[in-house]
């Protein structure tokens, strides 16, 4: 709709200073916003702005009534009469009547606060569309459901009105013209961008291709648009819109971690970068996801194809998926049998797509070639391991065969190390648990999806919620997907008795569906058979543990007959009911648990049950000498944990002893399964306590925790390892940072408390830790607890992941006498207005945005005028010009793009990460620039040497230098510190330039073997080298052609490395390891001898 159409349409000046009140009035800063403003952000009855309260809001809401009832009088628009011979305006506005309209009303004016949509979606919807919107997010038809006929057509009208004057106020504020016009040019930006990579991705295809493609998209998108969630109660639905079951959960992405140019040596690590899954996704070309079972690995692939076969809707990260095929490649299917891998003329037809025998020769061929090839390849954990080499050079050579195709690969996190594709230059990510923001929307979505809209089904629903928030132990087990189904679904069925524990969490289930379920639902027998639970349990498990012990994801039709032929003599009752292949097609047909994926094949719904029943029926057998032998076993981790679960007490004590003894035996499994052991205490409800005491002794030889891999792997434990855990008085550094990142990973109450005794803690990595982890707490104690003090007393900045914590930071800082933080990192999308209005002023000193795709524009920034360090990570900005307004000393670069940079005389550190184009000759004159750092990106070096005060530089993994590119370094008059990917390193043999000046080398190796015999020719006088994370087999005998080397710092490496050439050189020698080895046998450089 035009702004001049709106504001013809105004009929009335008395409404319009009512309407005005529903919204804030445009203060200090207005005019920053270059972007269409969220309607939420204006109201006036919502937030910090408020300022009407909701009996203002219902008195205003009686006066538009009013005013109405007035205006027509007895008679409807146009003359007509209403139902019944009453105007609307005369017996609909009788006293009763008009307050039963005053009260909808109140509710549909109050949904401005809930509309997703910015000023400019509103005025382009129109009265009508504005209207209907507000409406339905007011509840739509429940809102006049107790209205007459004549009440109803009197709350339209009212409603059109107040609209129509609602868009008139959009477009008279002072900066919607413009801020339309910039959203416009924004949109047309994306639609070029959209056009290019079409025109780049599809100019090649033929009439035939197009027309294949086009049938196929359609038949992937139906394929995977529903997803079934196991635990949802089957008498509604069983399959979920996938639009409504995906949840955007976060990953942990591997950021190369490793002390770069500018960091001391001491540094060691840094912590796990964590990104929105689809940002992540989309942001790398090959990617190994990793996750545990349930944490909807699947579902993110299935969203995947779905998003790249529909093309629509496609925005932000997700544009590089335009012009992109999915193939979706299931490994469980295609390892059926041990046979050849398909290659791509081979994809459709190896996971029975219909279509295969339509698509053009030669077609898919074309499609990977041009690069346009999705290849989604799920679960590696499903391919037995002896098989998991033959898998990994069949991906390898799909990536030589067509090195441009997008590649993701799913596994489960034991299965496969992160480095395992790393020399294919993967990407390792891997799925977070959902976080309690996550959870609250999924029990929402669950709840709608299973038709639970009554009153008393959505109290049922706010009261899980409840229970959530108050019971630790419930919230630790609503981690993924998968735990949270069934949690909803026993929760709505036992209507709100939930079960404690996650074995009697299982047990509930397993009734729910084998039993009960089909009882509650009048279901006869099938085909005259009658199973009950105890007979399908029995034989279920059966099944379950043939698969574990053969290490089988699925198994064959003939297979399962055979074995229930066997079973089934020793269960008279089920024997009587059928043969074999009777009681299987029952159980794939009845037990909800058991399915056949393909003809001949039978497999479970879900591992999580497989494991659960395979652990039931080895306690039964007492298999506990086999299962310690296979302990260390990935597919074995959750059968280990439920066996506990499972035995009685005599028998718990058996297992953990046997676990114990083989650690102790074993260097090799020690860690995993002292952990595993640990891990299993929380089953162990009652137990020797002499074992008890045992396990928790082993667990305290990995306690304190000295990395932050180390801290994750404690932290999935449980809260059981919090006993374990010293405070901080007699911890080393990276111990007390990692033990409180531990901790603050649990998220529990008991967690807080002892996070409590880390606050007065003054070495910044702790603090950093306390004040990253907000977001796993409750949102106002933790505040109060933790942030608080800490921003009173220390310069650390604030992790900020949602507008409630900013609201909380504000009003801390409002308090008297409070600190305002200086600090700030900001995770997602927040918009220039909200952080303007909550940070601006001359306090902020350092401004990180991380993942915004709502700020688009850096002007707002003029309003820290004392920012000295700013961090853009993944932020859409087209301009850096206005950063020359800023007196920056550091600046870090995280963008798609980094081109335009201003000027900046103060600029002393800057970091461009993932820029496309960095042309050194392109920057300004930096004249303060100290400290450079160029990473993951493409470029030029000719013109550094313009750089003539820097110290530290960081070139990792930019490009093949040129000739003469290094040899412009080597003139770099001041340079003492130099960092190099260790590709580049190898490619100096023999050619490289000299540089005397570098005193410090920092080699970033990510698992490769470097190449260190350039180091004596290159750096002469280098007297401390660092490797980061180098792999196995790394020979250190080159160092010893350095005379001056006196520190040789070692992050992340392998248990050991070769030895150095020289005994007596190695013993003058400072080593530095981190994370630090536990005991001398954890890591070693082997004995000196001269060198080969």
């Amino acid at each position: 709709m035009e702004p001049g159409v709106v504001g013809a349409r105004v009929a009335s000046g008395a409404v319009m200073p009512l309407v005005k009140k529903l919204f804030v009035t445009e203060g200090p800063g207005a005019g920053l916003a270059e972007r269409p403003v969220r309607i939420a952000s204006l109201v006036s009855f919502r937030g910090e702005k408020r300022v009407l309260s909701e009996r203002d809001l219902h008195k205003l809401a009686r006066e538009l009534v009013r005013r109405a009832g007035a205006r027509t009088g007895t008679a409807s628009e146009g003359g007509e009469r209403a139902e019944g011979g009453e105007g609307v305006g005369g017996g609909a506005a009788r006293d009763g009547e008009r307050e039963a309209v005053t009260g909808a009303l109140v509710r549909t004016l109050h949904a401005l606060g809930d509309l997703t949509m910015d000023d400019a979606e509103a005025v382009s919807l129109g009265v009508d569309g504005l209207r209907d919107a507000l409406h339905e997010a007011a509840g739509g038809k429940r809102v006049t459901a107790d209205l007459s006929a004549s009440s109803e057509a009197l709350y339209r009208r009212v409603l059109e009105s107040a609209c129509l004057h609602v868009l008139h106020f959009f477009t008279q504020r002072s900066t919607f013209v413009a801020r339309t016009l910039v959203e416009q040019s924004r949109r047309l930006a994306d639609l070029v961008t959209r056009t290019d990579l079409l025109l780049e991705r599809i100019a090649s295809r033929t009439a035939e291709d197009a027309g294949f493609e086009k049938r196929y998209a359609q038949y992937v998108a139906k394929k995977h648009s529903r997803l079934t969630i196991y635990g949802i109660d089957l008498k509604h639905v069983r399959e979920w819109p996938l639009d409504t079951a995906y949840l955007n959960l976060e990953v942990t992405e591997d950021s190369g971690a490793g002390p770069w140019a500018g960091a001391p040596a001491q540094q060691g690590w840094r912590p796990a970068v964590s990104r929105r899954v689809d940002e992540a996704v989309t942001g790398h070309r090959r990617i190994l996801l990793r996750g545990a079972a349930g944490s909807g690995k699947t579902t993110l692939m299935q969203w995947l194809a779905v998003s790249a076969a529909r093309q629509d809707g496609l925005s932000g990260e997700l544009v590089r998926l335009t012009g992109l095929v999915p193939f979706v490649l299931p490994l469980r299917t295609l390892a059926r049998g041990g046979g050849r891998l398909p290659a791509p003329e081979e994809f459709l037809t190896a996971v029975g797509c219909p279509l295969a025998g339509a698509q053009p020769e030669g077609w898919a061929s074309r499609v990977m070639s041009a690069g346009r090839g999705l290849v989604l390849v799920d679960g590696i954990d499903e391919v037995p391991e002896d098989d998991r080499e033959r898998t990994r050079r069949w991906l390898a050579d799909l990536l030589t065969a067509f090195p441009d195709s997008r590649l993701v690969v799913t596994s489960r996190p034991s299965a496969v190390g992160e480095e395992w594709l790393g020399g294919e230059d993967f990407a390792a990510l891997s799925l977070s648990g959902m976080r309690p923001a996550d959870v609250s929307v999924f029990v929402h979505r669950w709840h709608r999806a299973a038709q639970a809209d009554t009153d008393a089904e959505a109290g049922l629903r706010d009261a899980l919620l409840h229970e959530l928030r108050v019971k630790p132990d419930l919230a630790r087990l609503a981690t993924n997907p998968l735990m949270c189904g069934l949690i909803c679904a026993l929760h709505r069925e036992r209507r709100g008795f939930l079960p404690r524990g996650r074995k009697a969490l299982y047990d509930a289930a397993l009734s729910m569906l084998l039993e009960r379920r089909d009882r509650e639902r009048h279901m006869g027998p099938l085909a005259g058979i009658e199973l009950d639970e105890e007979s399908q349990t029995e034989l279920l498990q059966k099944l379950a543990y043939w698969l574990i012990r053969n290490a089988r994801a699925e198994m064959a039709r003939s297979d399962a007959v055979g074995l229930l032929a066997r079973v089934l003599p020793s269960m008279p009752y089920a024997q009587s009911q059928g043969t074999a292949e009777v009681v299987l097609d029952f159980l794939l047909v009845r037990s909800g648990l058991l399915r056949e994926p393909v003809d001949g094949a039978v497999d479970f719904v879900h591992r999580t049950f497989q494991d659960y029943l395979a652990a039931r029926e080895l306690v039964q057998e007492r298999d506990f000498d086999l299962l310690a032998r296979r302990a260390h076993e990935d597919q074995w981790d959750d059968v280990v944990r439920m066996a506990v679960a499972h035995a009685r007490p005599d028998e718990r004590a058996r297992i953990l002893r046997a676990l114990l003894e083989r650690a102790d035996e074993e260097a090799a499994v020690r860690m995993r399964l002292y952990l595993l052991a640990t891990a299993c205490l929380e089953h162990a409800v009652n137990m020797d306590p002499e074992v008890r005491r045992a396990v928790q002794e082993r667990a305290a030889a990995l306690i304190p925790p000295r990395s932050f891999q180390e801290a994750k792997s404690l932290a999935e434990v449980g809260p059981v390892v919090l006993d374990l855990l010293p405070g901080p008085e007699s911890l080393e550094d990276d111990e007390a940072e990692a033990v409180a990142h531990t901790v603050a990973q649990l998220g529990t109450d008991a967690a807080l408390a002892r996070l409590v005794d880390f606050r007065d803690d003054h070495r910044r990595p702790v603090l950093r830790q306390l004040a990253g982890h907000w977001d796993q707490f409750d949102t106002e104690e933790y505040g109060r607890e933790i942030i608080a003090p800490i921003v009173a007393r220390e310069d650390v900045p604030v992790t900020v992941r949602s507008s409630e914590e900013l609201r909380a930071l504000v009003r801390m800082a409002r308090t008297a006498g409070a600190v305002p933080p200086r600090r700030v990192h900001l995770h997602g999308h927040f918009p220039d207005t909200e952080i303007t209005e909550a940070l601006a002023g001359d306090d902020l000193a350092e401004l990180r945005l991380v993942r915004n795709r709502a700020v688009q524009d850096l002007r707002f920034l003029r309003h820290f005028p004392r920012l000295g360090e700013l961090d853009l990570a993944d932020v859409s900005v087209p301009d850096l010009a206005p950063l020359a307004a800023l007196p920056l000393r550091k600046l870090a670069l995280r963008l798609p793009e980094a081109e335009g940079l201003p000027r900046l005389p103060e600029l002393r550190e800057l970091t461009v990460v993932e820029g496309s184009s960095v042309r050194m000759d392109a920057l300004p004159p930096l004249e303060s620039l100290t400290a450079l750092e160029v990473r993951h990106s493409q470029g030029e070096l000719a013109g550094i040497s313009r750089f003539t005060g820097l110290r530290s530089l960081a070139l990792v993994i930019v490009f093949s230098p040129r000739e003469g590119d290094l040899a412009e370094v080597a003139e770099l008059p001041r340079l003492t510190e130099l960092a190099l990917d260790a590709h580049t390193l190898g490619l100096l043999d023999g050619t490289g330039p000299s540089l005397p000046r570098v005193r410090h080398v920092n080699l970033v190796c990510d698992d490769e073997v470097p190449m260190l015999s350039p180091l004596p020719r290159c750096f002469p006088e280098a007297e401390s080298v660092t490797l980061s994370r180098p792999g196995a087999g790394t020979d250190l005998a080159p160092l010893a052609g350095l005379p001056r080397l006196r520190e040789l710092a070692l992050f992340q490496p392998p248990a050991h490395v070769r030895e150095f050439g020289d005994r007596a050189f190695a013993e003058t020698l400072s080593l530095i390891v981190r994370p630090r080895p536990r005991a001398e046998a954890d890591f070693g450089v082997a004995e000196a001898r001269p060198s080969e």
